[in-house]
């Protein structure tokens, strides 16, 4: 079985991507700055060539969203299993130590009523989107870009803080998607951390130093001073459209859980192309508002997400997921919780609702402070 490792940033520039029609085996590899044993030349290849043909016809039927060849493209189905992780199950099997209330439905403003878009980046609270490289710490970026934005709504403050305290420090003990660190757990795991912790460094303290997929004992700079901190979070009902809008329009962005399997190749545009029927939550992101845009005689609504493949992914590092006012009823089964997923013990079925199964799990800090 696949533990956690979160979907890595190993995607390719977009620049790559954008003349698909002189696009060679070998203009590819160098691009990409890709080698292979020459014993795997001939596969990779055959790889190449089938991706390239899928993607020069997704792109020709203009289906609301552009992809493109990345580093993504000539990986087996084995090696992209890999490269999922993010659990289904912390809300069931986490025991919480700092879980504040659900917001109450009847105190949330309707749907209609809240601003047609809402972007986060517009306010200065949002930092440059990071790269989690080989290390199955899709969470640890999260759940620290998300405590980035409100400690700087509520100070003025904008830190890089250290994601590499966030995914080495934080106890998993019900290993939640996951063993910890660069094996996977959850944002819900690191927001109880920091809750409980004397806070959070800079990045420049406690610099990322698991980019190549390696774990390291948790080992706190001893001539550095923490600089913010928060005092619980919130876990948003599951499923709930109206919880979820309402969070990231008067909140701030939200950490949320995500089936990012059919991403790779994601260039532009408003994405729809997840499994519907059985989505596979396998990753951790960060909700930053969202908005719609004319699509021919239409208008498509939109999430608009933060990844951590790097800003040279999808549209300087995000993905527009399509968004629909009845999320709520666009639901399919996630059938495979233990696979690399779930907390411990977990292996019931969960429903998973709205497009890539964003309604599912989203959470975000409370009380953010600087110390």
């Amino acid at each position: 079985m696949f533990r956690l490792a979160c979907v890595l940033a190993l995607a390719a520039s977009s620049a790559v991507a954008t003349n698909l029609d002189g696009l060679t085996f070998a203009s590819y590899l160098a691009a990409n700055k890709l080698s292979f044993p020459e014993s795997e030349m001939a596969m990779r290849e055959n790889l190449f060539n089938k991706e390239l043909s899928r993607v020069k016809q997704h792109n020709a039927a203009n289906k609301g969203w552009t992809e493109g060849m990345n580093k993504f493209s000539v990986m087996t189905p084995a090696e992209m299993r890999a490269f999922k992780g993010r659990s289904k199950g912390a809300h069931q099997n986490h025991s919480p130590k700092n879980l504040m209330a659900q917001p109450k439905m009847d105190n949330m403003v309707p749907v209609r009523d809240l601003p047609k878009s809402v972007d986060w980046r517009n306010e200065g609270i949002v930092t440059a989107v990071k790269n989690q490289g080989h290390c199955g710490s899709c969470w640890a970026f999260a759940s620290t870009a998300v405590i980035e934005s409100y400690v700087a709504k509520e100070t003025g403050l904008l830190f890089d803080l250290s994601t590499q305290q966030t995914a080495m420090c934080s106890p998993n003990p019900d290993e939640c998607g996951g063993t910890g660190g660069c094996a996977g757990a959850t944002a819900e795991i690191a927001f109880d951390y920091y809750a409980s912790s004397k806070g959070i460094y800079e990045e420049w303290a406690y610099s990322y130093l698991s980019f190549y997929g390696q774990n390291m004992e948790c080992s706190l700079p001893d001539k550095a001073q923490p600089v913010a901190g928060i005092t619980g979070y919130v876990q948003l009902p599951a499923n709930n459209y109206t919880a979820l809008m309402n969070a990231v329009a008067t909140m701030g962005p939200i950490a949320i859980s995500v089936d990012a399997s059919s991403w790779g190749s994601y260039q532009g545009g408003i994405f729809s192309g997840c499994n519907q029927a059985n989505p596979d939550i396998d990753h951790a992101v960060v909700l930053v508002g969202y908005g719609e845009e004319a699509v021919g005689d239409l208008t498509q609504k939109y999430w608009l997400v933060r990844n951590s493949w790097s800003p040279a992914w999808g549209e300087k590092g995000y993905i527009r997921i399509a968004r629909f006012d009845f999320d709520e009823q666009i639901c399919g089964t996630d059938v495979t919780p233990q696979d690399g997923s779930a907390c411990k013990g977990q292996t019931d079925p969960v429903k998973v609702c709205g497009v890539c199964g964003i309604l599912f799990d989203s959470s975000y800090p409370t009380g953010a402070f600087k110390l």
